[in-house]
């Protein structure tokens, strides 16, 4: 993998658990995001991105570059990223994400989960990331 430092959108240290920075999130970041999704690609090790609680809103061209790399991508993303939490405690929210998730899930071709808390996050994604076989 990549030095740690490189990461400024994304969290390793946790690693296969990845930690989207929502501080991170500010116009003009889908290059740097681009860059970094690349570099886990590379590193070809099953991993879980978590997106903390309380994500910003993106520019429409952040979210247009992240939208053509995830279509160009599909395929080796959805090899090695065993999906992608978020986190929304609000149950209403919750369930109003989760029907949007499906949609995102096929057109991307990786699972997206939302759960309740920063605790269920971790507990998901180490149970995903053992059945996949990658070190939680």
């Amino acid at each position: 993998m990549e030095s740690v430092n490189r990461f400024i959108v994304h969290d390793l240290e946790s690693f296969p658990v990845v930690w989207s920075r929502r501080s991170a999130i500010k116009p003009g970041y889908a290059a740097q995001w681009e860059n970094e999704m690349d570099a886990l690609l590379k590193g070809e090790q099953p991993f879980v991105i978590i997106f903390e609680e309380g994500q910003p809103d993106e520019t429409h061209d952040d979210r247009k570059t992240r939208g053509l790399w995830l279509k160009r991508n599909k395929h080796g993303l959805g090899g090695l990223c065993k999906a992608v939490v978020a986190i929304e405690p609000d149950a209403i929210k919750r369930t109003a994400l989760k029907a949007q998730s499906a949609l995102a899930a096929k057109a991307f071709g990786v699972a997206m989960e939302i759960v309740a808390s920063k605790e269920a996050a971790q507990t998901l994604a180490r149970q995903l990331l053992a059945h996949a076989g990658g070190d939680a």
